[in-house]
């Protein structure tokens, strides 16, 4: 939320990705996992001061030593831990609890809607770029889901969106080398 929030504020480009995604989900999530939440908020503030640092070092000129083909490399497996990401969401819980891949009609009607949608973030852009594509097809599956009471996996139906913000509080970390040990890696 803080990266997302930061970089809509101070400006960014079309096609930037932000926030909890790709690279930084994974890291995020392992952070929390394997330390617990606490932790997240001092990685965070580390990275910030090293990006700060950074920008005040005027070291941003030394990103034109890396090859093309590299920042092409990391975009394309970001690419793919997010589309490995997204094929949960073709997974269903059997009787028994353990998750199974989608068959039949079910499997069918998820295939139709990606498919749709990726046509109109196709196509949308070649007739008008008025409104971005993405939203177009987040608002007319929306609307042929709940129009057409088609049954499908919603946010709900993966986790709890009874929303809110968590409480604000400064994460009772000790203030260690041995914490600096644990997020500088992250």
């Amino acid at each position: 939320f803080t990266i997302g929030l930061v970089t809509s504020i101070f400006g960014g480009r079309p096609g930037m990705i932000s926030g909890a995604t790709g690279a930084i989900a994974v890291v995020i999530v392992s952070l929390a996992h394997s330390h617990g939440v606490e932790y997240i908020f001092a990685t965070v503030i580390l990275a910030g001061i090293i990006q700060m640092a950074a920008g005040f070092l005027k070291l941003g000129k030394f990103i034109r030593l890396v090859p093309h083909s590299v920042m092409f490399g990391f975009v394309n497996g970001l690419a793919i831990v997010i589309f490995l990401a997204q094929l949960t969401s073709f997974k269903v819980a059997a009787a028994d609890g353990q998750l199974q891949w989608m068959s039949g009609p079910q499997l069918n009607t998820m295939i139709a809607l990606v498919v749709l949608t990726m046509a109109i973030i196709w196509g949308l852009p070649k007739f008008t770029k008025a409104v971005p594509a993405s939203l177009v097809a987040i608002l007319v599956v929306t609307a042929i889901v709940l129009g057409f009471d088609v049954d499908t996996r919603s946010v709900g139906d993966i986790s709890s969106i009874k929303g809110g913000f968590p409480p604000f509080h400064i994460p009772d970390l000790p203030l260690s080398l041995e914490t600096l040990g644990i997020i500088l890696p992250y």
